[in-house]
């Protein structure tokens, strides 16, 4: 099964959809995605896209803070708990590290995290890890905090294979997005190529990193089949191949989700 494994449907630009979500869900399916992921980056939005996505059974989702935004309010690793108990619910994040647009003594950022990986140890959910300019310190917190008990996906991976593989032994997923189609992803395409077959996801982060030939327009999860096919090619495999192992891999990982 073609699967989106980020993406964040409440934030998509509709217009070409005359405004339409249902319309949206209609085209990604007939492009033959079976199942999205749709991806919390805070609590104030959360309970609207939950609203959204909830007619679509083959829609899931998560619960978690971004780390770019110290505004945001902070959820307790209680709260996050129970908003991971609803059974549409199968995952804690995105949460993670982003040195690349904050600055300043981020302690704050990094205590975000450990807040979320304590919530995904008690709730039993894998997480869903955003790391950017921030490679060392993410692998400590994982480490010093048992992310290794939840297991989950290092989303949108555009570090190098050094960081890939610490992260694949503490049990971890790496998915990749269309940026492994830019012309200047050349070391992220080689990270592609050696990340074993059942640990590799793929994703859209819609509507965020369009791949090519879609670069610098809005995305949209049915294009998580450009990034599928671009991965298979890189990789010496059919695009089915890519897809039916990607599938399985995500639900494996992600084990509350449901293949309807």
């Amino acid at each position: 099964m073609l699967v989106d494994s980020h993406c964040h449907l409440d934030r998509l630009d509709l217009a070409p959809f005359d405004d339409d979500f249902g319309r949206l869900m209609q085209a990604t399916r007939e492009a033959g995605v079976g199942h999205l992921l749709c991806v919390c980056i805070d609590l104030e939005s959360y309970p609207a896209m939950y609203r959204l996505v909830e007619p679509w059974p083959w829609v899931s989702v998560s619960v978690g803070v971004h780390p770019n935004d110290r505004d945001r309010r902070d959820p307790t690793p209680e709260e996050l708990v129970s908003l991971a108990a609803d059974p549409r619910n199968v995952a804690i994040g995105e949460t993670g590290l982003d040195y690349f647009r904050s600055e300043g003594d981020l302690e704050w950022q990094r205590q975000r995290f450990r807040n979320h990986i304590a919530a995904a140890r008690a709730a039993g959910k894998p997480l869903i890890v955003h790391t950017r300019a921030a490679r060392e310190d993410t692998i400590r917190v994982m480490t010093e905090e048992g992310a290794r008990d939840t297991g989950g996906v290092m989303h949108c991976f555009t570090e190098d294979w050094e960081m890939a593989k610490q992260a694949l032994d503490l049990g971890f997923y790496i998915s990749f997005s269309g940026i492994v189609t830019f012309n200047s992803a050349a070391d992220l395409r080689e990270v592609a190529k050696r990340v074993p077959a059942d640990r590799i996801l793929v994703e859209t982060d819609a509507p965020y990193l369009a791949p090519v030939p879609h670069r610098g327009k809005s995305n949209l999860p049915a294009y998580v089949a450009l990034v599928a096919a671009f991965i298979a090619e890189l990789r010496g495999v059919s695009p089915e191949r890519l897809v039916e192992q990607t599938g399985e891999n995500f639900f494996r990982l992600f084990r509350d989700a449901s293949s309807d």
